[in-house]
């Protein structure tokens, strides 16, 4: 009853009116996207003029549960944390929970203990950290926890604190590379990001270990940025000292701050040179040539976060398989002249 004396409107009120079941207006009130349009339409259309409203504390109230988690991320603009933390948080309120959300750019011990405090307050069921630099994966190991914490850093391992989970970057790099070996190259170089990012750390280890599988020597590694820039002006160091035949970028971006660089010499991709790029950013296909890369699944890197973290929340068994890359092929590489 509202303070008027009227009874509220109630999910079973928005399914009746709307034809469906309970479980499907619950499932459209939290978002969730196993609903088709028109259905969800409905139901929402439906919730207006009945003038439904969610009471999240009284649902926390009866499921003794606060249906909350919290998230750290490092607040960086960068394509993959971005994607990362926005995959995240949808998998969090498709499955009907509320994330918290805060960002720790240079965090120390005294930063995360603060953070998971207020998460403390909030009464979070679990927390996701989402960790590209080493600092967060190191402050993490020392903060007291109380409830079940998913680190989502490549290339770590669990500890008795959090469950590391992530997408085999290591792997991702590897196929780059084979693809440039089986297409015939020997000298592939390697521009690698930011080595203080566990994602550049594990790139350039996929790159030197599928070399050394194949027997062939590893250039001097081309370090980086993640920018484009200093892809661009790695290029033109290399235009003067002499290209290789191929060339493995860490990201897309520096990919294209590369190709940059051989278009203003008159190099052609791939007749003269071939790139393989990481992330598939949605750019990737429109570059010219349209670029070979390694993709990402953001959604399922959040979707497996989720079910895992949710798994640890309940005690059941847990899979913390990396999920896999995939290889996208398009027209920067070909074979060597």
């Amino acid at each position: 009853m509202s303070d008027s004396g009227v009874r509220r409107p109630s999910v079973k009120d928005v399914a009746r009116e709307a034809g469906v079941s309970f479980q499907t207006v619950s499932r459209v009130l939290n978002g969730g996207s196993r609903v088709a349009e028109s259905t969800r339409q409905r139901v929402l259309e439906v919730a207006a003029e009945l003038g439904y409203r969610r009471n999240d504390n009284a649902r926390a109230l009866v499921m003794q549960r606060s249906m909350t988690i919290g998230v750290i991320a490092d607040g960086s603009p960068r394509y993959g944390p971005v994607s990362t933390l926005a995959a995240v948080e949808k998998a969090a309120r498709d499955a009907g929970y509320n994330a918290i959300v805060t960002t720790m750019s240079n965090p120390s011990p005294d930063d995360a203990i603060q953070a998971f405090h207020e998460f403390s307050k909030r009464a979070v069921e679990g927390i996701v950290v989402i960790a590209p630099r080493m600092p967060i994966a190191d402050v993490v190991r020392v903060v007291p926890v109380t409830v079940p914490v998913v680190l989502l850093a490549p290339g770590e391992t669990s500890h008795d604190k959090f469950t590391v989970f992530f997408e085999d970057q290591e792997l991702g790099a590897r196929l780059a590379t084979r693809h440039l070996i089986d297409l015939g190259h020997r000298e592939i170089v390697h521009l690698a990001g930011s080595q203080d990012w566990l994602d550049g750390q594990v790139r350039l280890r996929g790159w030197q270990s599928e070399l050394a599988t194949a027997s062939l020597p590893a250039p001097a590694v081309q370090y980086g940025g993640w920018t484009g820039d200093s892809a661009y002006a790695i290029g033109r160091k290399l235009l003067s000292e002499g290209l290789p035949s191929a060339v493995f970028v860490a990201s897309d971006l520096m990919a294209l701050g590369f190709m940059r660089a051989l278009y203003e010499a008159g190099i052609s991709v791939p007749r003269d040179i071939s790139i393989v790029g990481f992330d598939d950013n949605e750019f990737a296909p429109q570059t010219f040539p349209p670029l070979t890369t390694v993709r990402q699944s953001f959604a399922v890197v959040g979707e497996r976060c989720m079910e895992i973290l949710l798994g640890l929340v309940r005690g059941t068994p847990v899979d913390v398989t990396p999920a896999v890359p995939q290889l996208v092929v398009r027209q920067s590489t070909a074979a060597p002249r």
